[in-house]
C-alpha cells in the first residue's frame, strides 16, 4: 500500500488535483480502480497537507443485478458517506436501444448520473479510477481509430457542471493495482455488462501487451511522451526530480 500511496500522491501534487477545502466525489463502480481509487484517498486524507473530504458515489445501471454492500463495508470502514444512485441506463442502452456499440453512450448517461449526484452531495470534484495502462491505451485508440494524437487530461474543468475532474491513479501501473488490492483483500464486484471483454478498447490492450513484449518499454515511452510533448493538459505543474527516477521503475513492480 505504501508503494500505492507513493504514486497516487506524487500524481496529485503534480498536477495539483486536491486543494484545500474540496469535497471530492469518488465515481466506485465495484471494479479493482474504483476500489483501489476509494482506499487510497481515505488514506491520503491521513497525511496529505491540503485538508480535503471524500464521498463515493456507487452508478447502479441494471438495479438488483448487483450487490454492493462490500462497498458499503469499506466506506464504513474509512468513514467515507456513501451512496448508491439507482438508473436505467442498462435497460435503455441493451433492450430498448440494442446499442450494437454501447460504451460511449453508456459511459456518457453514467456521467451525467454521477455528475447530478456529486452535485446535490456538495462536491466540487469527481475522482476517476483511470490508470497508466489506461491513458497509454486511450492515446493508441485515438491515433488508430481517430488519427490523432489524443488522450482524456490527468484534470479537466467542466464549464458547465463548473466541477472538476480528476484522475489520481495515473501514475499506477494495473499490476500495482491488481497486486495491491489482491495484498489487501479488497472487495471487487463483478462486472455484469454483457460487452466486457468484447470491444475496440479490449482489442487496444492486447496490442499494447504485445508491444511493450516485442519492445520492453513501450507503455512507459508512450506515456513519457504525452508528458514530454506536452499533450494538452498533460504538462506536469510541479515538477519533481525524483520522477526520472519513477519512470524506470513504474512497469517493474
Amino acid at each position: 500500500m505504501q508503494r500505492m500511496l507513493s504514486l497516487v500522491r506524487k500524481c496529485v501534487a503534480e498536477y495539483k488535483m486536491i486543494e484545500n477545502g474540496d469535497i471530492i466525489a469518488v465515481g466506485v463502480s465495484g471494479g479493482k480502480d474504483s476500489v483501489m481509487l476509494l482506499v487510497a484517498l481515505a488514506e491520503l486524507r491521513r497525511f496529505y497537507p491540503k485538508s480535503f473530504e471524500i464521498k463515493a458515489i456507487t452508478v447502479d445501471s441494471d438495479p438488483g443485478k448487483s450487490d454492493f454492500s462490500p462497498i458499503r463495508e469499506i466506506c464504513e470502514k474509512y468513514n467515507v458517506e456513501y451512496s448508491v444512485v439507482e438508473s436505467n441506463i442498462f435497460d435503455i442502452i441493451f433492450n430498448i436501444r440494442k446499442e450494437e456499440n454501447p460504451c460511449a453512450l453508456c459511459a456518457k448517461m453514467r456521467r451525467g448520473v454521477l455528475h447530478d449526484e456529486l452535485l446535490r452531495l456538495g462536491c466540487n470534484k469527481i475522482a476517476l479510477g483511470h490508470n497508466f495502462n489506461d491513458a497509454v491505451e486511450t492515446f493508441v485508440m485515438s491515433q488508430i481509430f481517430e488519427g490523432r494524437i489524443s488522450c482524456f487530461s490527468p484534470v479537466t474543468h467542466l464549464d458547465r457542471k463548473g466541477i472538476w475532474q480528476i484522475r489520481p491513479l495515473l501514475y499506477a501501473d494495473e499490476r500495482i493495482i491488481r497486486g495491491t488490492v489482491r495484498r489487501l483483500n479488497l472487495p471487487v464486484v463483478k462486472n455484469l455488462c454483457p460487452a466486457a471483454g468484447n470491444t475496440k478498447r479490449q482489442e487496444i490492450k492486447e496490442f499494447v501487451a504485445q508491444m511493450n513484449s516485442k519492445y520492453p518499454g513501450y507503455s512507459v515511452k508512450i506515456f513519457n511522451s504525452m508528458q514530454r510533448l506536452p499533450l494538452k493538459g498533460w504538462e506536469v505543474l510541479e515538477h519533481d526530480p525524483r520522477r526520472v527516477k519513477k519512470e524506470k521503475t513504474q512497469t517493474n513492480d
